[in-house]
């Protein structure tokens, strides 16, 4: 085996193990607070919705990248490939859309109640049940056709023309019907950031305002112990690591799907494997 994919898999594994033991923590605890008759919070809800969102994407993606690095023998049957690579875009789609839902549900719960979202206020804790089906069922929908275009890479099948990842192999579409869903799939995702953005300098303006308001109560402390410093600071902290994270991973996606598109026309008799740089051509 060689060291660069030595190296790989450890990345992997780290990033499987470390996703998946806290998540399923999280998981643990809800439960048994649940057992123990703890009231559920609204905020809970989501935070369950995407701790279970984001186990299933580590479960689907992560462990067979991990055991195709460590040339493990990862055999996967036709359907577990569809159902894998099918229910790893619906949780990547539920993760972002519950983010983007609790940053609007704190963005409301925090507004003053004079203002105009204040009436919503008693509204959203009824809505998000509902909101989080909606956006299970809206993914799987916009995801319904990738099982179609997945396939198994056992019994010697021919992959020409298509992308390997070791585990499964997938068929690109139609020219036109790839630039159809990938704008669909760039339009959501740009409208979730969108609305955390918007969600979060919602919550930094109505913390500032409110600052200024009790700033006699807190001129004795310094700037940095004022608690809504530290909020603004937390909020702005995380929102921008998520925001850079998650655009940085649609972009590196976005250049490897190019590149493959470009291997294939150059090569159509090549096998692009899952890194973009490895082509094997048929014979």
């Amino acid at each position: 085996m060689a060291s660069r994919d030595v190296a790989v898999g450890l990345v992997f594994l780290f990033q499987t193990a470390v996703g998946i033991l806290g998540n399923s923590t999280f998981l643990c605890c809800a439960v048994l607070s649940d057992l123990a008759g703890n009231r559920v919070k609204p905020t809970d809800l989501i935070l369950r919705n995407l701790a279970w969102a984001n186990f299933m994407a580590l479960l689907c993606k992560g462990v067979p990248q991990t055991m195709v690095a460590f040339s493990l023998d990862h055999s996967v049957d036709d359907v577990a490939c569809k159902l894998v690579f099918y229910f790893h875009r619906v949780a990547r789609g539920v993760s972002l859309g519950s983010t983007c839902l609790l940053s609007i549900f704190q963005a409301i719960t925090i507004s003053p109640n004079n203002s105009k979202w204040a009436q919503l206020n008693v509204r959203a804790p009824k809505v998000i049940w509902p909101s989080l089906c909606l956006c299970w069922v809206l993914h799987m929908l916009v995801n319904a056709r990738i099982p179609i275009n997945v396939m198994d890479t056992r019994g010697g099948r021919n992959l020409t023309g298509m992308r390997d990842f070791g585990y499964c192999a997938v068929r690109s579409p139609r020219r036109q019907f790839a630039t159809l869903y990938s704008a669909l799939l760039v339009s959501i995702d740009i409208l979730c950031l969108g609305l955390i953005m918007w969600a979060s300098d919602s919550m930094v303006f109505v913390l500032s305002r409110h600052k200024k308001r009790v700033q006699h109560i807190h001129r004795s402390l310094p700037s940095r112990s004022v608690p809504e410093s530290r909020a603004t600071h937390s909020i702005l902290a995380l929102v921008s690591k998520f925001v850079v994270s998650y655009s940085t991973s649609a972009l590196l996606s976005t250049y490897m799907a190019l590149l493959d598109g470009a291997m294939r026309r150059s090569h159509p008799s090549l096998v692009v494997k899952e890194s973009g740089i490895l082509a094997v051509p048929e014979s």
